[in-house]
């Protein structure tokens, strides 16, 4: 036996092999079978390239990962992996040789290799560490210093607090690790689902590699081999959270062209030649449509602090004059944390799991794992400097000193609470690390369901998957409720880690009667039962009233100065957007002691009284649909997209942007169940399938599960699979 590929009955592949180097050039193969147009997609986005048949919406993109030097970075790592840790070297070399193998061998490609008039591209070795780069390149969220720096120039420092919350370009995830004190098994339980923007073909592979020296199910990363994020070996199990922490810096940079190129202002005062090039990006001139393209010119500069990722000598695109570099630890380090991944492979216990995310790099995360000897672990993985508290908040100024990095920070532990430990983006163990986090609403409810059962076992898990209860709906409902009854209490504090602005005197808008549109309306808000499920009338009606609230409060005169965002590169607008920085941040705006003088009573007032006026017709899932990311687009619209429950604070984080749409990019990217009493009784779903081909049986046959909140089995048994080839 070299290789033997088998199928269960959704289609994952179950691969087996002699040896891990040959696993993983059959997950390669598998891999090019399944997601070849993805796996053209993500090389063509590491090496900044995909505007040559993406179109024009892509040439942000390629600007930015050619100028934060995304590819020559993942070429550094992988020549320092060969260097200092040959063997995880040659197991990416195999992996990749088997997606060559396997592109080469697709005799029926997809689609979209007809559509574009491309064909599938030769691998790399150091593609795979392109892939992982550009895909958490964003993971930090450095773009939203930018958007503290905008707000405090132009609303003052205080205001940076009331718009904290995680921004609309982060990616979250639920977790939670129940001990086996707490199961009906003895055995401990980890289960949750990662929240990314749902692509489609998915961002995640469930995978099953045997060889003598492993055997692991879980789910991978297309494009990088081995298991990651979420593994079951059998006698140990893991699975991560984002920690929200920061470990990437802008520095403004002050430029000047020479003679002989370029140079930086340094913090000692001196001018320093910066490294430059010019580079040449081709761009359709529509997107998924073979035929001529535009050469665009992009400038490449790097100084001592990182590539400069937006503005130049001359400033920006604006003319504002700006420049801004960006530092992130695997451009410093050329280490990309590789070196962890045949580790978690070859993990027996708790032990192994902990020695292997001693080599994490990045993105930074909250990991938790259990094995079947009772051990536990709950841990941040990855590499976060050290430097002044300043470099975590905005940009900082490159020629001044005092912003260097002199270190790494021990990576926090912590351990768990009545046999429980619960991971949503919330400020926990990671919270030295960071700035700002996710809302501790998430986190909130799967502690308090998981309390409210002394034993749990896997069956139950998807109770907690789907679970739809909105906390965050209590402001501004509160606020709702004074407009009835003024004795009601309106819930306006601040938490002492997001204080008020300094408040303004201002004179109420008098009010007259609510109609008694709007009257009914409050009442029917104020006894609804705060779920955002898909057949919810009063979740619509809800949604509808934040939206407008959201809308009114974005559109007021106090916030005009933060209404004009900065020209910034296109790729990182989101983070600077102010509907949805409003939308986000909406319980901090209706809890703060004052609004810049906005009357937030007369706006809710007025939102409530345009929803009553004009009702949403039907449900929350009406208008609350799936929305995935297609590299090119196809014609599904909204009345043929899945209907969802959730919403962003709910345990089921099917994210809409209030305010701007219902439809949701963001959701859960997969869910899982890991039992460490018998994996085989472990579980798991993706949102579509296995298959990324259009017309396969497995491109998504999954979601009508993924729907539900319903998981498929784990199948380890190879007495039980198809067996598809032998390699």
């Amino acid at each position: 036996m070299s290789a033997e590929t088998y199928r269960d009955a959704w289609g994952i592949p179950h691969l087996r092999a002699d040896s891990p180097h040959e696993l993983a050039r059959a997950q390669g193969r598998v891999t090019a079978r399944d997601r070849a147009w993805q796996l053209e997609v993500e090389r063509h986005r590491a090496q900044g390239t995909s505007a040559a048949f993406l179109g024009p919406e892509a040439l942000s993109w390629d600007r930015l990962a050619r100028r934060a030097r995304l590819a020559d970075t993942a070429r550094r790592c992988f020549t320092a992996l060969e260097r200092k840790d040959p063997e995880t070297a040659a197991w990416v070399r195999a992996y990749v040789d088997g997606v060559n193998e396997g592109l080469a061998e697709n005799g029926q490609p997809a689609p979209e290799f007809a559509r574009t008039g491309l064909t599938p591209g030769q691998w790399e070795p150091w593609t795979p560490l392109g892939v992982w780069l550009a895909t958490h390149i964003l993971f930090a969220g450095f773009p939203a210093k930018l958007w503290r720096e905008h707000v405090s120039t132009h609303l003052g420092p205080e205001a940076v607090a009331l718009f904290a919350a995680d921004g609309p370009g982060t990616a979250g995830s639920n977790g939670w690790l129940v001990s086996g004190e707490r199961t009906t098994t003895g055995h401990a339980l980890i289960a949750g689902d990662p929240h990314r923007f749902i692509e489609d073909p998915g961002v995640y592979q469930q995978i099953h590699l045997s060889c003598p020296e492993f055997d692991v199910v879980g789910l991978a990363v297309p494009g990088v081999p081995g298991v990651a994020h979420f593994g079951h070996t059998g006698t140990v199990a893991w699975a991560i959270t984002n920690a929200m922490a920061d470990y990437q810096d802008l520095y403004r940079e002050r430029l000047r062209r020479t003679g002989a190129g370029v140079e930086a202002l340094g913090p000692d005062g001196a001018w320093h030649r910066a490294a430059r090039h010019t580079e040449t990006i081709q761009v359709a001139r529509v997107a998924g449509v073979a035929g001529e393209r535009e050469t665009v010119e992009v400038e490449v500069i790097e100084t001592d602090r990182g590539p400069v990722i937006a503005g130049g000598p001359e400033g920006l695109d604006d003319g504002t004059p700006a420049a801004l570099s960006l530092r992130y630890p695997p451009r410093v380090t050329s280490d990309l944390g590789f070196g962890a991944l045949l580790p978690l492979l070859r993990a027996r216990r708790v032990a192994d799991v902990d020695r292997a995310l001693d080599a994490w790099t990045e993105p930074v995360n909250v990991v938790q794992a259990a094995d079947t000897e009772g051990g536990l672990l709950h841990r941040v993985a990855g590499r976060v400097p050290v430097r002044p508290a300043a470099n975590g908040l905005r940009p900082v100024p490159a020629w001044e000193p005092g912003h260097e990095w002199t270190g790494w920070h021990t990576p926090p532990r912590a351990g768990l609470t009545d046999g429980v430990a619960v991971m949503a983006n919330q400020r926990g163990p990671s919270t030295p690390l960071g700035v700002e986090f996710a809302p501790p609403h998430r986190a909130d409810r799967i502690a308090a369901l998981l309390a409210g059962r002394e034993r749990w076992s896997a069956a139950d898990m998807p109770a907690i998957h789907t679970d739809t209860h909105l906390a965050s709906a209590t402001p501004l409902l509160n606020h709702l409720a004074t407009l009835t009854d003024p004795a009601s209490p309106t819930d306006e504090t601040v938490s002492p880690t997001h204080p008020a602005p300094p408040p303004t005197p201002t004179t109420p808008t008098p009010l007259t009667p609510l109609t008694p549109q709007a009257t009914a309306l409050s009442a029917r808000l104020l006894a609804w039962d705060r779920r955002m499920d898909a057949d919810s009338a009063d979740a619509a009606a809800y949604a509808a009233l934040r939206a407008a609230v959201v809308r009114r409060l974005a559109a007021h005169p106090a916030l005009a100065p933060v209404s004009l965002p900065p020209a910034y590169p296109e790729v990182l607008q989101p983070w600077l957007a102010l509907v949805p920085r409003v939308a986000y941040a909406l319980e901090h705006l209706l809890r703060a002691d004052d609004l810049y003088g906005i009357d937030r009573a007369a706006t809710i007032r007025a939102a409530l009284e345009e929803v009553a006026a004009a009702p949403p017709p039907g449900t929350w899932g009406d208008t609350h649909r799936l929305a995935p990311w297609r590299a090119l687009p196809d014609a599904t619209g909204p009345a043929d997209a899945p209907r969802l429950s959730g919403d962003h604070d709910c345990v089921l984080c099917t994210s809409a942007v209030p305010g701007l749409t219902d439809r949701a990019a963001r959701g859960p990217a997969a869910r899982y169940v890991w039992d460490l009493a018998d994996r085989e009784n472990s579980r798991w779903v993706v949102p579509h399938g296995a298959s990324g081909v259009p017309g396969s049986p497995h491109h998504r046959d999954q979601q009508p599960l993924w729907l539900r909140g319903e998981l498929a089995p784990v199948i380890t048994d190879f007495t039980r699979l198809t067996k598809e080839t032998d390699d």
